[in-house]
């Protein structure tokens, strides 16, 4: 698999526009991509920094409903890196962002868990050069 990039992860939302309003507007995200396709909508939104983008896919059926908040399984995995820890916790505190704790030193870096407005589990990470 030479050159093979993840390029998009998909995650599911209530409802499109709520997860452009949270991604875009309280977390500074691009909106990439909001293409109508009749039934439904291809909505991609990428960190500013860059990166893997996300695909805010918009739950049909109770299955997928049931799903929100829980692709993880209650654990964290999402990953927003960031090159300055202290800068973006301060944005993502004064945007209303609730941390589930303050920040940690790891040896691997320094690191909050916070959720996104579905449920979704997510560290801010700065790792250690």
């Amino acid at each position: 698999m030479t050159g093979a990039v993840l390029g998009l992860i998909s995650l599911i939302v209530p409802d499109y526009d709520a997860a452009i309003a949270f991604y875009c507007g309280k977390l500074g995200f691009r909106l990439i991509e909001d293409l109508d396709q009749g039934t439904k909508r291809w909505v991609t939104v990428q960190p500013p920094g860059g990166g893997t983008r996300i695909v805010l896919a918009q739950a049909e059926g109770q299955e997928q409903t049931a799903a929100i908040g829980k692709q993880g399984a209650g654990r964290v995995w999402l990953f927003l890196q960031t090159d300055d820890f202290a800068r973006d916790h301060a944005a993502m505190l004064a945007s209303g962002i609730v941390f589930e704790e303050a920040p940690r030193h790891e040896p691997y870096g320094t690191v909050a868990v916070w959720r996104d407005d579905f449920g979704n589990r997510w560290d801010l990470i700065q790792n250690r050069p």
